[in-house]
């Protein structure tokens, strides 16, 4: 079977290994470079974590998740996940550090809990005068995303994918499975996949009532001096607590301090529009995390980078089958820790037909699959 896959975000580039990988021909088709900075896998690294809030069903699938990853690690010869642990920060009654404790517990899985004093001498970037506890689980770290998404390429373009980079898709014919490029050339397939992440709605305008765009920023910050080693040998930080929604990413192997707010979220109409920082945004950003840290404005702002992205109304992941054409949305903020367990559900569904499945999956109205022992 052919199958043309449109996006080399995670989703995209997992689905063509877990493809390539079953024997199918695959051509990957992606505007940009591999990996593309302005895709929503772009950046630096992401989160990986076990507590899912009031999503229990995403916290079982973190499991099939791993093992997935793992998988694709022994493909690519190496690891590129740093399962450094994750930290949660309790500033007040039921923000999001309380929601990290309150998911571990249903789910049976262990967290150490500090005080104020006992979490800062520990990590001596937190100020404990401006939060109630901490928490640590050790089941979470960073996924080192420009390497993951590099390797990927490397490995599609070793085990005979044919990669058409820089190559923008203009239009798209569900039922036959084709696709027209900006040059008027046209791709057909058996089956076409389309993971454009936030370009999606540029090929599908139907889906705007059910995918809504947003622009977000992060920002990359350099500590003080005295703060670095605490940093560079720090866990994640799943949630800082209070009402901003925000998490860091430590530096891991040459990665910056990342900090990130789910309240800088913005709508958008256009994936690409706004795509260089405004002035004094990173500042505004960093400055939303004066708690739970210590003297935040002496961090200095080394970089910025924006990204868009697709979510649904009720957070969870997307896919629609007409045709022959499969087209899935893999965002709403959290899609990436999923990325190689959704690859392989996407190639499981694109071989077997069971959408249906696929749907319920990536709705995590489906349990993990069971491991081998």
């Amino acid at each position: 079977m052919h199958v043309i896959v449109v996006g080399a975000g995670i989703a995209g580039l997992t689905t063509a290994w877990a493809l390539t990988k079953r024997g199918h021909a695959v051509t990957l088709v992606e505007q940009g470079p591999i990996p593309n900075p302005l895709s929503a896998s772009g950046d630096e690294h992401r989160l990986m974590r076990r507590a899912y809030g009031t999503a229990d069903g995403y916290a079982r699938l973190i499991t099939e998740a791993l093992d997935a990853w793992d998988e694709l690690w022994a493909d690519l010869g190496q690891s590129f996940y740093a399962n450094r642990g994750v930290i949660a920060i309790n500033q007040f009654t039921n923000d999001g550090g309380a929601a990290f404790c309150t998911s571990l517990d249903r789910g049976g899985y262990a967290y150490d809990s500090f005080t104020p004093h006992q979490a800062a001498e520990r990590w001596p970037y937190l100020d404990p005068a401006t939060f109630r506890a901490a928490y640590y689980s050790p089941d979470g770290g960073a996924l080192l995303c420009q390497r993951i998404g590099a390797g990927l390429g490397q490995w599609l373009r070793t085990n005979g994918a044919t990669i058409r980079d820089h190559t923008t898709v203009t239009a798209v014919d569900e039922a036959a499975a084709r696709i027209t490029l900006s040059t008027g050339e046209t791709l057909t397939a058996d089956q076409l996949v389309i993971a454009a992440g936030a370009w999606t709605l540029k090929l599908m305008p139907d889906l705007a009532g059910t995918l809504t765009l947003c622009r977000t920023a992060v920002v990359y910050l350099d500590p003080p001096t005295h703060l670095r080693t605490a940093w560079a040998n720090s866990p994640a930080i799943q949630n800082v607590g209070g009402a901003i929604s925000g998490y860091v990413l430590p530096p891991i192997d040459g990665t910056g301090l990342k900090f990130a707010a789910g309240v800088n979220k913005r709508l958008t109409h256009d994936p690409a529009a706004k795509r260089t920082a405004e002035p004094g945004e990173g500042e505004r950003l960093r400055d939303l995390f004066d708690a739970p840290f210590a003297n935040v404005q002496s961090y200095a702002v080394t970089k910025v980078v924006t990204c868009a992205y697709t979510f649904t109304e009720d957070h969870t992941f997307f896919t629609r089958t007409r045709g022959r054409t499969l087209t899935l949305s893999a965002c709403s903020g959290h899609g990436y820790k999923f990325g190689a367990a959704v690859g392989r559900r996407v190639a499981e569904a694109v071989c077997d037909g069971n959408h249906d499945q696929l749907r319920r999956w990536l709705r995590a109205e489906l349990p993990p699959r069971a491991l081998a022992a």
